[in-house]
């Protein structure tokens, strides 16, 4: 029994070495642009709500007729719902010039207003653009008015440059996301 045990994992590592490789890809860094005022000093970006084909590491691809597929040797190089979380946390922080964490606050005087992102889209769209689009919602927590909107933001993926053009339209879109947040909702 021990050696069919052996035999077994033996198989499972020699598949395994076989199998294509993934490559990560990273949200490469893009300048946040000009100063946007906001209302408040502090704020505290919760995780954002993705959809679930989303909270994979899957780079996800919308095909003709709105069908999404993944190439499962490309994946995002962290969390997806992490990763946009800490992109728009610090485009806000480099925008708004406030002080702005990502949950849990991490400061021990609490934060102005709280950002609730949930998003309903974020692929690679057929249009040769990345799409993120969802509802933003903005709570005071010092007596001021709560704010909600809806966003639909897109950044062109350079032509014929494959998966790291989907990263880098994925890194301007969501600085675009943090610049509406800022100009209309905070």
């Amino acid at each position: 029994m021990r050696l069919f045990v052996f035999a077994a994992f033996a198989m499972t590592l020699l598949l395994g070495a076989c199998g294509a490789k993934s490559v990560r890809y990273a949200a490469p860094p893009v300048a946040s642009g000009g100063r946007i005022a906001i209302s408040v000093s502090k704020v505290e970006v919760r995780e954002v709500s993705l959809p679930s084909y989303a909270r994979t590491e899957e780079i996800w691809i919308e095909g003709p007729g709105g069908s999404l597929t993944s190439d499962r040797g490309a994946l995002w190089a962290d969390d997806p719902a992490r990763g946009l979380t800490q992109e728009v946390t610090q485009h806000l922080a480099a925008v708004t010039g406030a002080r702005v964490a990502a949950e849990p606050w991490p400061f021990e005087d609490l934060p102005d207003a709280r950002v609730h992102l949930r998003f309903d889209r974020m692929v690679a769209g057929v249009d040769g653009r990345f799409h993120l689009s969802g509802q933003y919602f903005v709570a005071s927590l010092t007596g001021g008015r709560d704010r909600s909107g809806t966003f639909d933001v897109s950044a062109p993926i350079a032509p014929d440059s494959g998966t790291p053009g989907i990263a880098a339209a994925r890194a301007a879109a969501a600085r675009d996301l943090a610049r509406l947040i800022a100009s209309r909702g905070i």
